[in-house]
This record gives structure tokens, sequence and C-alpha cells, in this order.
């Protein structure tokens, strides 16, 4: 897939709600034993990249320098579910205080009320972060009405609509 084909897909309205709601990205990398991590993580978008934070010293740091290929997934859990499903490669920056990223995207899920203190907690906490920016290779939405998942698709192609 081209970066254009890519960027067509995440340009498409779903693809932006999906990525400014209050869901988080499900960000699946390989771990230094070889096995497969999937974790919950917050991000934000700059640009054409998608990018996210972390501790200096976690796992996923030395475990991303070591394989950055990477893939998210940010998924709704209401029927039909919506599904954006993006993969890619990582480049990891250490980062002297906390990106105002990082806060931007702490605003789609701590509540308001709490807004403030969580914030001033992090930023008495972390004197480095780690962002992490992924630039995406390929793309795929899955809205269950207009897009399947490609055997699904196959299914109908060869079955028909059983609706």
């Amino acid at each position: 897939m081209d970066a254009a084909q890519v960027a067509e897909v995440l340009a498409q309205p779903l693809s932006r709600e999906l990525m400014a709601s209050e869901i988080p990205a499900r960000l699946a990398y390989t771990g230094l034993d070889g096995a497969p991590r999937a974790i919950p993580i917050g991000f934000g978008l700059d640009g054409s990249t998608i990018v996210m934070w972390t501790v200096p010293t976690s796992a996923k740091v030395k475990a991303l320098q070591a394989n950055p290929q990477v893939a998210i997934t940010i998924d709704t859990q209401g029927f039909p579910p919506n599904v954006l499903l993006v993969r890619g490669t990582v480049e990891l920056a250490l980062v002297d205080g906390i990106p105002q990223g990082y806060v931007e995207a702490a605003r789609k899920v701590v509540p308001a009320d709490q807004m403030e203190g969580w914030e001033a907690g992090v930023r008495g906490l972390y004197e480095q972060m780690t962002v992490i920016t992924m630039t995406p290779t390929w793309a795929k939405l899955i809205d269950f009405e207009n897009t399947l998942p490609k055997a699904v698709a196959e299914l109908v192609a060869q079955r028909g609509d059983p609706r």
C-alpha cells in the first residue's frame, strides 16, 4: 500500500472520528522475548503520523528499538463495530518534560474535573518521556456496512449477502 492510499483511508470521516474519540489505541508490538504484546495507549495525530508517549524505562521502549514494526487498532464496542487498523514503523525520541501532545491525548480520557490534578501529578513525576512516532504503511477501515474484513467480503461474494 502506498502513502497516498494510506492517507486516503486515514482521511475518511469515520477514520477521523475514531482517531478523535475517547477510545485508546491498542498498540501491538513484539517483545524482546519474541512474544507479541498488545496494550492500550493514548495517542494523537501529527500530520500523517500517529504519536504516542511512554516512560523512557518501559519495556516497550527497548522492544521498539529492537523491532520498530507495529500495528494499532482503534475500535468501537457498539454494533455494527467500527474498526481502524493501521500498520507501520516507529521512531523513538527522548524528550525533556511532558510533551503537550501527551496532555492533549489525556484530555480525551481524563474527566475535565480531574485534569488539573492529573496534569500536575504527571508533571511532578516525569522528567523525561519517550515520544513514539508511527509512520503508517498500511491502513484499513472496517465499518461492517460499507467495508468488511477481507475473508467476510470473500464469503459474501461467493454466497451472496444473507440479509
